[in-house]
């Protein structure tokens, strides 16, 4: 009897033993189901306002995250979001980029299990909507944000575009960019080009669950070392110009004449529609304090130079 009370125990002791040694199962992570918005500053709220809501077409609505911020929507769950300008801001005028995710603890358990700095609990929004942030490998702050489960619909004839399919920011060094975006995200190649041969400018990376996309807007390295921050002697305007969102169209052309005919090009634009290195039609506006709103095609209408597409382009 008494063996087998010490067999018995045994084979307790060495379960518990071997339970223990088990390493734990890998966290999946949750889909990253495409752009969620940009966050930018404004020095002039109500110029900003005129040239989102009235020029741009976009619903105005409070924001969840921020009191002090506003959004202008430009469908349920993609938006601008725009807040005050912070004093001795200097030039920079992008506070973050976002993306929609099904799950925002998900991911953040999965961000942190792979030792990637994270808050210590997502917040959540009276919409119903849960985010949180982190910084990306050259320290740009990034947001992930589980839209409310039905969000509200977004009212506007108007809105120049329903679907934000890209978004740009500054970046020095693309194989760090690509630790995080790329190696650890999940994010997919979709197209790079360059200004000059032998030289990459631009480079686009899908989200792993959608096809919207990151550009990263290469600044002076072209393979050099790792920086960060704004280079010295960037300007305003040239910062705008690399920080940027993509709103996507049919017909820029079509859009363009509509725009001119409704009076709603005020301010600094394009003195047209062109067609960029990307065989893609573009027209690029700019709102009071240089961010740059580009209306893009969905789909090229000539051959891009340096790179083929090597995903689909995203959809209406």
């Amino acid at each position: 009897m008494l063996s087998r009370f010490v067999s018995a125990a045994f084979l307790v002791t060495f379960a518990v033993s071997a339970a223990a040694q088990m390493p734990d199962k890998p966290i999946t992570r949750p889909k990253i189901t495409g752009i969620s918005h940009l966050a930018v500053y404004t020095s002039d709220a109500a110029a900003t306002d005129h040239f989102y809501r009235e020029l741009m077409g976009a619903a105005k609505l409070p924001d969840p995250e921020n009191p002090k911020g506003v959004r202008y929507a430009f469908n349920s769950v993609q938006f601008v979001e725009v807040l005050p300008l912070p004093p001795g801001q200097g030039i920079n005028r992008l506070d973050h980029t976002a993306y929609n995710t099904d799950d925002a603890e998900g991911l953040r358990k999965f961000l942190n299990s792979k030792s990637w700095k994270t808050p210590p609990t997502v917040q959540k929004g009276a919409d119903g909507s849960f985010w949180f942030s982190v910084n990306d490998a050259e320290g740009n702050k990034v947001e992930f944000v589980q839209p409310p489960r039905l969000p509200k619909a977004v009212l506007t004839s108007d809105v120049i575009g329903r679907h934000i399919m890209h978004m740009g920011l500054l970046v020095h060094n693309r194989a760090l960019e690509n630790t995080f975006y790329l190696d650890l995200l999940g994010f997919r190649p979709y197209w790079w080009g360059g200004q000059k041969d032998g030289e990459i400018d631009w480079v686009s990376l899908q989200t792993p669950d959608s096809h919207d996309w990151v550009e990263y807007m290469l600044e002076e390295t072209h393979g050099g070392a790792a920086t960060t921050g704004i280079p010295a002697g960037m300007s305003q305007k040239t910062l705008g110009v690399l920080d940027h969102l993509s709103v996507g169209v049919m017909s820029v052309p079509e859009t363009y004449k509509r725009l001119k005919a409704a009076k709603r090009l005020e301010g600094r634009y394009d003195d047209g529609p062109k067609i960029g290195l990307d065989g893609k039609y573009q027209f690029n506006l700019y709102d009071p304090d240089g961010i740059r709103l580009e209306l893009m095609n969905f789909h090229a209408t000539e051959k891009p130079c340096c790179s083929p597409f090597t995903a689909d382009d995203p959809t209406e």
